[in-house]
């Protein structure tokens, strides 16, 4: 072995200087960061900055930081470097396969020179998006347990082949991405923890402040019947012509009085139910959706009755189209009730005034999901449409509202629904145009399911 000069040993620490020096701008950055409370955006920008500077580091030209998904098994490219970043970003391999599913299952950091020679390697996945990889280095991530969580791995390096000393840096970067996603993981428990006891004392104050309300909704419609029998007590001392006319006046009152009522005693119902879901939610007790037979028609009449007047106040009408001989489907009428509100409530402000908002229902028999065999729910509206990069982050965690102080929550809570009941959802936008939802569930029909 040939003994090394004198300069090439001094190259050698002054890279090493560089790495370290590197490593020690990225723990006093996530330490500080770590310290003043990382959100998800803000934890999603450091690991993706580290992950720059350490392929930076060990001059590699790609590289990905996979995240587990214990629900299936999978390793997901969530941060990913590199010309083909947008193309990967997101997709998930199997936990057990490839070279990166070697080294999550195994704990042990792996360089491999040459990955023609692997057998473990997965070419597909760089013959899908057109990328060679000759070299890499793959090491664990870990949470503060040592559980394993994910894998770092650099591809290609520029300048001839991975070593140990890359290795050794790149292991120090997935403890600090590890410690990192189990420290903001840990203060978003804190979070919830404290968002679920606010939760409880709202409920509990929302049920207090409903308590009169409904009392007084309660107490009108006594007052109302009685007025009424004791006004029918006098029909006889009245002329029928004169009692026609009285009895035509008052009907736009009393069918206006009666849905009132009704929309009070049924909002306030909603609401209640509606608390106690979120801060179950925020608790972690998730309920399994509960199928049982619905008619379609009569819950979508119930949602555009409580938007009724918010839509009325805007100048936009709203319109159901539905076929008469619709079937009842077995879904959760609940969190179906929950997106279809939602959606509603999200177009009426976007859509200006003169326009509308359509809900339309249908059922297919027929065909393969999702094109047939399917239920239909449409929500379109004539109004603004939305910009593409609104429209491309609807249905993610990176969803934004364009509403003043809007959250982009709702459509989250949409396609949560979809995905409760096994089902797609897309959207078709067109700036001045209008915008349209298009959700398919699964048809399930309440026959075939008792008969099964």
């Amino acid at each position: 072995m040939r003994e090394r000069t004198v300069e090439e040993l001094l190259a050698e620490l002054q890279e090493r200087n560089r790495q370290l020096e590197a490593v020690f701008r990225l723990t006093s950055a996530l330490y500080q960061r770590a310290k003043e409370g990382l959100t998800a955006t803000e934890l999603d920008e450091q690991l993706q900055e580290t992950l720059r500077v350490a392929l930076e580091v060990v001059h590699a030209d790609a590289g990905t930081l996979y995240l587990y998904n214990p629900e299936r098994n999978t390793l997901v490219f969530r941060y990913v470097i590199g010309e083909k970043a947008k193309e990967l970003m997101g997709m998930e391999i199997p936990a057990d396969k490839g070279i990166a599913g070697e080294v999550f299952q195994t704990g042990q950091a792996k360089i491999s020179e040459d990955v023609t020679r692997e057998q473990r390697h997965l070419r597909e996945v760089g013959e899908r998006i057109g990328y060679r990889t000759r070299n890499m280095v793959t090491v664990p991530l870990r949470d503060i347990a040592g559980t394993p969580i994910g894998v770092l791995q650099a591809l290609n390096k520029r300048d001839g082949d991975f070593d140990h000393h890359d290795l050794e840096v790149l292991s120090i970067v997935a403890t600090l991405a590890g410690t990192a996603i189990e420290t903001a993981r840990m203060q978003e428990e804190r979070r919830l923890a404290i968002i679920a006891r606010l939760l409880g004392n709202i409920s509990h104050d929302i049920k207090n402040m409903l308590t009169p309300i409904l009392t007084t909704a309660q107490t009108l419609a006594l007052f109302y019947q009685s007025f009424k029998d004791e006004l029918s007590s006098l029909q006889t001392e009245i002329p029928s012509e004169a009692w026609a006319k009285l009895e035509q006046a008052l009907q736009p009152f009393e069918e206006f009085f009666r849905e009132a009522i009704g929309m009070m005693e049924e909002g306030a119902a909603q609401i209640q139910e509606r608390v106690r879901e979120i801060a179950d939610a925020v608790k972690g007790v998730i309920a399994e959706p509960q199928f049982v037979p619905t008619d379609l028609r009569e819950l979508a009449e119930k949602v555009l009755r409580a938007l009724k007047p918010v839509a009325q106040k805007q100048g936009v009408e709203l319109r159901l189209e539905a076929p008469p001989d619709l079937p009842q489907v077995l879904v959760d009428p609940k969190r179906l009730y929950n997106a279809l509100y939602n959606l509603v409530n999200n177009a009426i402000p976007e859509t200006p005034a003169g326009g509308s908002v359509t809900v339309r229902l249908f059922v297919r028999s027929e065909g393969e999901f999702p094109e047939g065999r399917c239920v239909g729910i449409e929500v379109a509206d004539t109004g603004r449409g939305m910009p593409p990069e609104v429209r491309e982050r609807l249905f993610t965690d990176r969803a934004i509202s364009t509403k003043p102080g809007g959250t982009g929550l709702g459509t989250r809570i949409v396609k949560n629904v979809v995905d409760a009941h096994g089902g797609k959802i897309w959207v078709e936008s067109e700036l001045g145009k209008g915008t349209t939802f298009f959700i398919r569930l699964p048809l399930r029909l309440p026959e075939i399911s008792e008969a099964a």
